[in-house]
């Protein structure tokens, strides 16, 4: 059994969800969304954000995690926002002791849906009947999850960072981070 989180990140609300792999099988544990208030000013938000996904690490316990990563938005402030957000996830995650894998939201959707061009109530579907879950979940919590199932499934190559088996070494177009003694390494 593998206890796998996926973080949806965003600065007004990150997404997280919670499944184990029991072989073939997945299965829910949890999901939600950390937010952070507007009115805060952008450090406060950002530490809002890193205590939140460690409370979530903290209740969980999860043995691996995934991460969308950014996108370049049409507004360069908007993913500058977006990739502040995203790096206190990965903090936490990392200060958590977890190894993280990152993936694109086309492979997520390609992974989950057979896609990479699908809806977001497709991913929401997909997930809902993947997990065998009574209602859909909130999208941030659902493209969370989506992310965590795209890692199950073993990405589109197992694309752990730092990570892979056998060799130690990354595949496909990755970076490794990891905490060692309390320090970040690459």
């Amino acid at each position: 059994m593998t206890c796998i989180l996926g973080i949806d990140p965003g600065l007004r609300v990150t997404g997280f969800g919670v499944i184990e792999k029991r072989g073939a099988m997945l299965c829910y544990i949890a999901s939600g969304c950390v937010k952070s208030d507007a009115r805060q000013s952008l450090p406060e938000r950002i530490h809002t954000l890193f205590v939140g996904v460690g409370e979530v690490i903290e209740t969980y316990a999860p043995a691996e995690a995934a991460v969308e990563k950014v996108f370049v938005n049409v507004n360069p402030q908007s993913t500058l926002l977006l990739g502040q957000a995203r790096g206190a996830a990965i903090a936490a995650l990392t200060a958590g002791g977890l190894p993280v894998a990152e993936y694109t939201a086309l492979q997520i959707k390609q992974a989950v849906v057979g896609h990479g061009k699908a809806a977001k109530e497709q991913v929401q579907h997909m997930v809902t009947c993947l997990l065998s879950l009574s209602s859909v979940p909130q999208a941030d919590a659902a493209d969370a999850l989506a992310c965590a199932i795209c890692h199950a499934h073993g990405g589109l190559g197992r694309m752990m960072l730092g990570a892979d088996a056998g060799s130690g070494e990354p595949r496909g177009k990755t970076r490794a981070y990891r905490v060692r003694n309390g320090r970040l390494i690459g």
